[in-house]
């Protein structure tokens, strides 16, 4: 038995190594160190177009068979081409014909020319803010290739970022989300509406990306109805952090009801009280505001907020009535009980603010926006960049409170950190 054991093993070994494929290159070390060869990468890239063709080589000697039981012939060469490096490099293939006399496409080749390589390496670039102009020479010159023009990088990039927006407004939302950060910005004279997600363990995704001609009510609707359709439990109590915009709470109301818990962006609301007061008078508007929303107490903060309020009344009136529009929900954070760190990172949007900053430096070589798809492509494309580097959100040990919190005032359960 154990003999038998053996040889299966043997023979398993022997069938894996002739899948393998035997490549010998000898280096030529004195030229390589002195330096007569152009650089290590050119011979590093020739030795690689090596191993494509042995790979097609391969593929034909496997489908051709042994001599004598052949259902396939080879049928010469014929010019084409590989992506690789960044590009479009010339290489003859090898045909094959089948008894019938039809062409018979080699897996191998067709792998090699995948037009999705391309696409990812110019999106690579692209992504870090190299134009389409300076493409061709931000990429390796070991190699001589094509397909790296204006205008074919162009329509790779099209291609890559309709792909990445695809993925964007299709994936479904994470189910233990307990807070959903709204905003929005103008690309191009458009306004994008977009909303990022923070789970149980702290870690950040971006949920959608909504666009329209200005801020409104329908189009953050739109984008919340959305969110709802691939998975946000709306069912449940969440955060949701929002600015002062009305559209916005207005929006929130009609699609989440009193399951959302709003609290507004703090930094907004200082800023839009201190744009009503002259300049002598702003540095102590701002000390007592920002002295109130740091109480830990909820009653202590509503009520040194009231005095600001009474104070600005006497010279702004209109500043006064910025203050106290909405202050309750200034505080939601005190409400619910979060700590110090945490309430600073969840008592604004600055979150969005940053993301929408690095689409905007990610865009800011764009000269013309052709249209709403392009602003879409090209925004979708710099916020999922951004998640990639995304941290877990300051404080995220905290979280666990805020979801017994949101547990208490909503009996649906909260799904559980593994």
């Amino acid at each position: 038995m154990r003999k038998y054991r053996r040889q299966v093993e043997q023979a398993k070994e022997k069938a894996a190594n002739r899948e393998r494929l035997a490549l010998e290159a000898q280096l030529p070390m004195e030229e390589l160190i002195a330096g007569v060869r152009d650089d290590v990468e050119a011979f590093a890239a020739e030795l690689g177009l090596t191993i494509i063709q042995r790979v097609m080589e391969a593929e034909v000697q496997k489908r051709i068979g042994q001599w004598g039981h052949q259902s396939v012939w080879r049928h010469g060469h014929q010019p084409g081409f590989v992506i690789f490096g960044g590009r479009k490099v010339r290489l003859d293939r090898p045909r094959l014909r089948n008894l019938a006399n039809q062409e018979i496409r080699l897996s191998s080749y067709q792998g090699f020319q995948r037009n999705g390589k391309l696409q990812q390496a110019v999106a690579r670039q692209l992504t870090r803010q190299c134009s389409t102009r300076d493409y061709a020479g931000a990429i390796d010159s070991c190699l001589k290739g094509y397909g790296i023009m204006k205008s074919c990088v162009s329509r790779h990039w099209n291609a890559a970022t309709a792909q990445e927006l695809e993925q964007l407004m299709h994936r479904p939302v994470p189910k233990d989300l307990l807070v959903l950060m709204i905003d929005s910005k103008f690309f191009g004279g458009d306004c994008l509406v977009a909303a990022i997600g923070i789970d149980l363990l702290g870690k950040k995704h971006v949920l959608g990306l909504w666009h329209g001609a200005t801020e409104n009510a329908t189009v953050v609707k739109g984008l919340l109805e959305d969110l709802v359709s691939r998975g946000l439990q709306s069912e449940r109590k969440m955060l949701i952090v929002i600015d002062g915009a009305k559209a916005l709470r207005k929006a929130v109301q009609m699609v989440l009801g009193e399951q959302a818990l709003v609290q507004r962006c703090r930094i907004h609301k200082l800023r839009n009280v201190l744009d009503h007061l002259p300049e002598e008078r702003k540095p102590q508007a701002a000390w007592r505001m920002c002295q109130a929303w740091g109480q830990k107490d909820l009653k202590t903060a509503e009520k040194e907020l009231r005095k600001t309020g009474q104070w600005l009344d006497g010279f702004s009136p209109m500043a006064a009535s910025s203050l106290l529009e909405g202050l309750e929900e200034t505080l939601t954070v005190q409400k619910l009980g979060i700590r110090s760190t945490l309430c600073r990172r969840l008592s604004n949007t600055n979150l969005m603010e940053n993301c929408f900053a690095q689409a905007a430096q990610r865009t800011r070589r764009v000269k013309r926006w052709e249209g709403p798809r392009m602003i879409l492509r090209w925004t979708a494309a710099a916020l999922l960049e951004a998640e990639k580097r995304f941290k877990r959100i300051r404080g995220c040990e905290q979280l666990k409170d805020l979801a017994k919190v949101l547990r208490e005032l909503d009996p649906t359960p909260i799904l559980k950190a593994a």
